[in-house]
């Protein structure tokens, strides 16, 4: 099958983009302006009487109503980026292309929309519906379908094998070049696609250089241009166009429902799971909003991904509804097939393999969660790091044997301790306002620095386990600094 391009082209971008944020601006003449070099000249412009490149100065003596906005670059690329994201309805091949355009590879979806001239009037309709002009074509090569649209000829579907013929008639301004390189070949004669064609390629080469060859080769498809598309395809996905758009919140877990069964059982049947998947909803004011979850083990659980999607939907805003939705599965994994184990008699269960990432999934779209990962320190503080809750944790030889709190200050409280003697244990703490009496003392368990450390000059460290009167079970430590009074600190509570 030869390959198909759309190429919408927006050349009034900007003042759609303006318009669309003041609507009252409607019937009133509009231009954009920059300053190019040392003169200020208008950019963009729909108004009678004026053209781009126009000075400034000039454009306002035509027309002293004129309203003028200062161009933005960036405003207009943001929004062609969001309308490559809306054109993702009609393909899942849609890219920006230049400043202006976008460029829609239609390859096998025109059956969808009953052909080419249908999806073509389609684009078309719904982006005038939008408030942007666009011009179009569909051509087999994306450059030559760029040309024609950008020619400003009427929208057309070009069959197959008829790029050259009617690249020939079109004007180079058609590929984008330079206006430096347009006029430098118009003074050869050469105005027209097909005049620069039948020239030797070394001699043009010689004199206007790769620019020229690279447009020529990619409208002819000799060397096409790569298209990066907006973004890349999914390889597991599941579409819904749906008759009326949706704007209640159990239409759209119907909708999700529906998804998830299509594209769970595609996963399954390839023997994957997804890892990340991707709501959007495409809203009929050609706002696209997206939510995501994810999960810790590869799942092709229908149900369970639909418990995940629960909170992340409620983030969604219809507004006046959406009118198309789509799920992605933006990263899987191979999934091992487990067989179901037989029942033995008597009412005892098995916990499913999967019991706890799904339980870790679903309490990760609350808390963030982790698992400890033991390291080879004896410093209370750097015996274990948070780590990645679905993997099995590392466990040192040894590690784990000495009594420790479950957790931690984050930052040890300063005590006063009472000995009875100037190195004995502790009799009568105080810590916060708060008096306790000790029943019983366990300790000193002593730590020095670590010869394998860096701080070598850290303080040694004297850890009592506590039994109060009051309850409390603490864990605290003094601390032995050359030349100064031992201070004490509490570290944690023991369970």
């Amino acid at each position: 099958m030869s390959r198909r391009y759309l190429a919408p082209c927006l050349p009034y971008l900007p003042l759609d983009r303006l318009r669309r944020q003041h609507p009252d601006w409607d019937d009133r003449p509009l231009a954009v302006w920059a300053a190019v070099g040392n003169r200020r000249c208008l950019t963009a412009t729909d108004a009678p009487g004026l053209s781009p490149g126009q000075a400034l100065a000039d454009a306002q003596a035509i027309l002293p109503d004129l309203i003028l906005a200062d161009a933005d670059p960036d405003g207009d690329a943001a929004i062609l980026e969001r309308l490559a994201l809306w054109a993702l309805r009609f393909t899942p091949l849609s890219a920006v292309d230049g400043e202006d355009g976008l460029m829609l590879d239609t390859t096998g979806v025109e059956a969808l929309f009953g052909g080419e001239a249908a999806l073509l009037a389609a684009v078309l309709e719904s982006f005038a519906s939008g408030g942007y002009r666009v011009l179009a074509a569909i051509a087999g090569t994306p450059g030559c379908a760029a040309a024609l649209a950008r020619s400003g000829a009427a929208p057309q579907v070009l069959p197959a094998g008829q790029e050259l013929n009617s690249l020939a008639r079109l004007p180079l301004g058609a590929l984008r070049l330079s206006q430096d390189l347009v006029h430098n070949l118009g003074r050869l004669g050469l105005r027209q696609v097909g005049d620069v064609l039948r020239q030797p390629r070394g001699p043009l080469a010689r004199r206007f250089g790769r620019p020229l060859l690279d447009a020529l080769d990619d409208a002819t498809g000799a060397r096409p241009r790569p298209i990066q598309p907006v973004r890349p395809p999914p390889v597991f996905s599941a579409i819904r166009h749906l008759l009326e758009p949706i704007v209640t919140r159990p239409a759209i877990d119907h909708v999700l429902e529906n998804l998830l069964e299509e594209l769970c059982q595609a996963m399954e049947h390839a023997g994957e799971g997804a890892r990340r998947l991707v709501l959007r909803g495409f809203r009929v004011d050609r706002v696209v909003q997206e939510v995501s979850i994810g999960t810790g083990a590869a799942s092709h659980a229908a149900s369970h991904l639909f418990k995940l999607f629960r909170e992340a939907v409620g983030e969604l805003e219809p507004d006046l509804g959406f009118e198309r939705m789509v799920l992605e599965a933006t990263a899987t994994e191979p999934v091992a097939r487990t067989q179901a184990e037989m029942a033995r008699g008597g009412d005892g269960t098995a916990a499913s393999p999967g019991a706890l990432p799904e339980l870790l999934d679903r309490t990760r779209q609350r808390i963030p969660i982790s698992r400890p990962q033991p390291l080879s320190s004896h410093w209370p503080e750097y015996a274990a790091v948070p780590t990645d809750p679905y993997l099995a944790p590392d466990i040192p030889k040894d590690w784990g044997q000495e009594m420790r709190p479950l957790r931690l200050l984050r930052t040890p409280l300063a005590m006063t301790v009472e000995s009875a003697a100037s190195d004995g244990a502790p009799v009568r703490l105080q810590c916060g306002g708060r008096v306790y009496r000790v029943l019983a003392a366990l300790g000193p368990e002593r730590l020095k620095p670590e010869w394998w450390g860096e701080d070598l000059n850290r303080p040694i460290r004297d850890y009592y386990r506590i039994q109060t009167a009051e309850g409390p079970r603490l864990w605290i430590c003094r601390l032995r600094e050359a030349g100064a009074a031992p201070r004490w600190f509490l570290h944690g509570e023991l369970a």
